[in-house]
């Protein structure tokens, strides 16, 4: 499969401070309030991120590892799904988040790289919904 030659760039104000978003990229009871049913995580350079998404009755089995964590500033980690129908294998891509204070609150930058081109535009618009969520998440 072809790997998009773009990555998916997102950006996003959220109402909270860095520290506070940070939390919800490396915390379980975190991570399960905006991205997946089900999470698992060691934040440290190479430990594990194992998340469970429900989506039409299907349970779809995230595989990652951290990369890189600066608390409260930027997170990176792999992406990858163990139901092979989806088509991102784990450790196939990577995404970084950046966390920058802005307007009382935080900028955040999600880049998405090296997505298999078929499934860059399901991942495009899951982002944008996962991020929606994730702001109202962080300040519920």
């Amino acid at each position: 499969m072809p790997i998009a030659t773009e990555p998916i760039v997102k950006e996003v104000h959220i109402d909270a401070r860095p520290d506070t978003v940070f939390a919800f990229f490396t915390e379980p009871d975190k991570i399960t309030r905006w991205l997946s049913a089900e999470a698992t995580t060691d934040p440290r350079p190479g430990g594990i991120m194992h998340q469970t998404h429900h989506a039409d009755g299907v349970d779809y089995l995230l595989r990652g590892e951290f990369v890189e964590l600066d608390p409260p500033h930027r997170v990176v980690f792999t992406w990858g799904f163990e139901n092979s129908e989806i088509g991102v294998t784990p450790g196939c891509s990577t995404v970084e988040v950046t966390l920058t204070p802005a307007d009382g609150g935080t900028l955040l930058r999600l880049v998405h790289s090296g997505l298999p081109e078929p499934a860059v535009d399901n991942h495009d618009k899951g982002w944008d919904q996962c991020l929606s969520k994730l702001a109202r998440a962080v300040v519920a």
